[in-house]
């Protein structure tokens, strides 16, 4: 989520209008508009080093790594005049498998995302943990993989939805020597190579796996 609000109500066609033309990026959350903040250092290297893992990985495979410019709509779609509830957002990385299906012609909605990662912030956390996650396992039938990378500490949460229990997983892997496998785009990702340059404080990190399917209460079927 983005940090300064603009006190704006707008509906889903006037946010796209005016998001096409603007020079810096806005995400819409039922009817109001947010600017997104600018990045940090750490956040810019774990988002190239990503990019480039799934980019080595899913290279000849149906599936395929889209930067952060490519919004998501996730939400009901109403075609009114008055502001209608949905969330757009510019996810940090999206892997998307087979044909991307988009909102329209523009072709810079996608419909249909297979992973969706976010890189954290202090300003960020709560919304892409609770109401961004609460929205995209909703209204995002195609979603199989949600991640949420720190960047004070290596340590990722890998939520996975599973058909057999018909619930979210959550598996957190934490210390530098710790991997993560994406089942369903078949990628592992190793956390020295997600924190490539990366310089954290001077502590130490324990270096383990956690495998919970009852990590988060609210999350369950959908």
């Amino acid at each position: 989520m983005a940090l300064a609000q603009l006190k704006i109500l707008s509906t889903l066609e006037e946010y796209l209008a005016l998001e096409r033309e603007a020079e810096v990026r806005h995400e819409y959350l039922d009817g109001e508009i947010y600017e997104m903040a600018g990045e940090s250092l750490a956040h810019g290297y774990i988002c190239t080093n990503l990019a480039g893992q799934l980019y080595t990985q899913l290279r000849g495979t149906p599936c395929g790594v889209l930067a952060k410019d490519m919004k998501v709509l996730s939400g009901p779609y109403l075609k009114t005049r008055r502001p209608a509830k949905g969330l757009f957002s510019y996810p940090d990385l999206v892997v998307v498998c087979g044909e991307p299906q988009f909102h329209d012609e523009r072709r810079d909605v996608l419909l249909n995302p297979t992973v969706i990662i976010e890189v954290l912030s202090p300003s960020t956390e709560a919304f892409d943990r609770g109401a961004k996650f609460r929205r995209y396992r909703t209204h995002l039938p195609s979603l199989t993989d949600y991640m949420l990378i720190a960047q004070e500490l290596p340590f990722i949460d890998h939520y996975q939805y599973q058909d057999e229990l018909q619930r979210w997983v959550l598996t957190s892997a934490v210390g530098l020597e710790g991997s993560l496998y994406i089942a369903p785009i078949d990628c592992t990702l190793r956390l020295a190579d997600v924190y490539d340059r990366v310089e954290f404080p001077d502590e130490e990190f324990p270096d383990e796996t956690m495998e919970t399917d009852d990590a988060e209460p609210e999350v369950g079927a959908g």
